[in-house]
């Protein structure tokens, strides 16, 4: 293995996955940090999925430096902190305080922040994130119910949260290509800029991020940042050879639904597109399950009531103001917590079901779906948007598993993802 890459959430962690295997990388990825050591044969890369990104700073730390140890044991030369193309993070962290804390562990004295991701619209220019053209701070995250961005500058950003000084690698820099950018880090360096935010608005300009750091022992930023990654670790000689994925995945045969737990507008936008398609749908109300109405029992009462060809979706997916008045009542935490632990049951209860292959929307409820099912491992399969690739379980019970960032994937995504398994 040549990459550990720690990932602060599953989704977030499979689309980097998907990202290394695209451009050549055998990859794994894990859901937690295995308990065991195991042999990885071939594999050039590793992603280890925590679920660290709003919890305390000390766990998120403590998460991610027993993640990195078990890369390390297990050969990883070079590491990769991953975190949303959106920069989710607040004033305390977790961004800031776990790269800091890699930093220390690897005894690395610098490293870059990049979540730039041109193919979901995410670019850097002068040190501002924007989202489809829009500044971070007027997009759709300004209003995320966990960590809402209000401040598009990610100099200002990490610095809130991040004990080292904060520098910043300009377009006209990262433009000229991988020399000026290893010149602009050298400069950064003699500076004490100890992490430097990097423009980027195009693959191109990632690829050359890519050569320039493809020698530092730590990398942080979206899965977007390791789209040069191989390249470079070819040209350096680290691997021998590149391994392009297979278009589609073989998985097997069983009943296919699709569960929702992501708030986000791209996710919204796709539940609407799917119930336009015909698809019979099921709505969970954190209201409904917090005084009883609404239960395991009640939602596999109407799964039952379904032709086994029917494709589900089932969804807790509203709107800002439904979900502020949700967590006005219940509590922002409890009523999280109420969704997570219904699609977990869910889960279990539907594989047990013969359900086997599955669409699951959102960071937090593909988390929560995942543990509740077991599957420690997963293989990597074709990208269905992207951001986004089918997998296949390596433990656990046999299944397909489209995990999807809230944000990510086209309005068709729901009914379009079949296509790629067979």
């Amino acid at each position: 293995m040549i990459l550990g890459c720690i990932a602060d959430d599953l989704t977030g962690a499979t689309d980097l996955a998907l990202m290394l295997s695209r451009e050549g990388l055998r990859t794994l990825q894990s859901t937690g940090v295995p308990h065991h050591s195991m042999d990885l044969g071939s594999t050039d890369a590793v992603v280890i999925a925590l679920k660290s990104r709003t919890i305390s700073v000390h766990d998120a730390v403590t998460l991610s430096l027993a993640a990195s140890d078990w890369l390390k044991a297990h050969g990883a030369k070079h590491f990769l902190f991953k975190y949303c193309s959106t920069f989710d993070s607040t004033d305390q962290g977790n961004i800031g305080p776990v790269a800091d804390a890699l930093l220390d562990h690897l005894k690395s004295d610098f490293t870059l922040a990049c979540p730039a991701f041109p193919a979901t619209g995410r670019s850097i220019y002068m040190g501002q994130l924007f989202v489809n053209g829009v500044p971070l701070a007027e997009s759709p995250m300004r209003d995320h119910p966990l960590t809402p961005m209000r401040d598009s500058d990610l100099r200002r950003v990490l610095q809130k949260q991040s004990k080292s000084k904060i520098g910043h690698v300009a377009f006209a820099d990262v433009n000229q290509g991988a020399d000026a950018i290893a010149s602009a880090f050298e400069r950064e360096k003699q500076s004490g800029h100890r992490i430097v935010i990097v423009d980027a608005i195009t693959n191109d300009h990632l690829r050359e991020i890519g050569r320039a750091a493809a020698s530092l022992p730590l990398i942080t930023g979206g899965s977007g940042i390791a789209i040069g990654l191989p390249k470079a670790y070819l040209d350096r000689g680290l691997i021998k050879a590149l391994h392009p994925p297979s278009s589609r995945m073989v998985a097997s045969h069983g009943r296919r639904i699709i569960l929702a737990g992501s708030c986000s507008v791209a996710t919204r936008g796709q539940i609407v597109d799917a119930i336009e398609k015909g698809l019979p749908h099921f709505r969970v109300d954190p209201f409904a399950i917090a005084d009883g109405s609404c239960t395991i029992e009640t939602v596999m009462k109407w799964v039952a009531s379904l032709p086994v060809d029917a494709l589900p979706l089932i969804y807790s997916s509203d709107d800002p103001d439904h979900v502020a008045k949700v967590q006005a009542q219940l509590g922002r935490e409890k009523s999280g917590a109420l969704v997570e632990h219904l699609m977990a049951d869910l889960a279990r209860a539907l594989v047990d079901e013969g359900f086997t292959r599955m669409i699951v929307a959102g960071g937090e409820t593909s988390g929560a779906v995942v543990e509740a099912l077991g599957v420690g491992l997963l293989e990597i399969g074709p990208e269905i948007d992207p951001g986004v690739p089918w997998t296949k379980s390596r433990s656990g019970p046999e299944v397909a598993l489209a995990l999807k960032s809230g944000n990510f994937g086209a309005p068709d995504f729901f009914t379009k993802a079949w296509d790629r398994l067979s």
